[in-house]
């Protein structure tokens, strides 16, 4: 496993932001990897995770959204974030041109990323992982966030906890029934942190990432 340290060029106005790009020895696939509202690229669950991943041959390119570069507390405006997304994209494609190309992101980061490819269609990505969709704020239950979904037509994959307050359970289990694509996981307990009190939720969202892809790349 090999990890390295890069800088993306997001665009002339906004500038550079942070990348770690993370490779085993025989990668099967790349994924971007974005990060959520509150943490940026190197908080300790975007760290396992990528760590995590690499051992199961996925190769990740993590990246820091330019608020979390400069230490702003409010996230960026969608314009910003999906700039900083294509961007990720394209160097995930430079390193890595021959491997399937995934777009993933933590709650805001997944948001963004899906975001962004329902405005571009023509993005190389094989499929879109979820680590936690932020269907609503807490305590304010509805779907509209997911309007955009409907229009994705490659694989998602929703990995959501059962006790997460930013996606009730019925509401992104109805959103998930209504497009063709979705696979919907269920992890027992799990808040939208993945906390879940003494179980190891890292070890499955890893084991569902892997079997989701192995089944779209084979």
């Amino acid at each position: 496993m090999n990890t390295q340290t890069l800088q993306i060029k997001v665009s002339p106005e906004t500038g550079l932001v942070s990348a770690k790009y993370i490779t085993p020895d025989q990668p099967g696939c790349i994924f971007t990897l974005a990060h959520g509202a509150g943490a940026g690229m190197d908080h300790i669950f975007m760290e396992t995770l990528a760590n995590a991943l690499a051992g199961v041959g996925i190769a990740t390119l993590r990246f820091n959204f330019p608020f979390a570069e400069h230490r702003k507390g409010r996230p960026d405006s969608p314009a910003v974030a999906h700039a900083t997304i294509a961007a990720a994209i394209a160097k995930a494609q430079e390193l890595q041109p021959k491997l399937p190309l995934f777009v993933s992101g933590k709650s805001f980061g997944g948001r963004m990323s899906s975001q962004y490819l329902a405005a571009h269609p023509d993005s190389p990505a094989k499929g879109i992982v979820f680590y936690g969709f932020p269907l609503h704020p807490s305590g304010k239950p509805a779907i509209e966030r997911a309007d955009h979904l409907k229009t994705l037509k490659i694989p998602l994959l929703f990995l959501q906890g059962s006790k997460d307050t930013l996606a009730t359970w019925d509401l992104i289990e109805s959103v998930c029934a209504s497009l063709k694509k979705a696979t919907l996981v269920r992890l027992e307990g799990a808040d939208h942190s993945f906390k879940a009190g003494k179980n190891d939720v890292m070890s499955l969202l890893v084991k569902e990432t892997e079997k989701w892809v192995q089944k779209i790349i084979k």
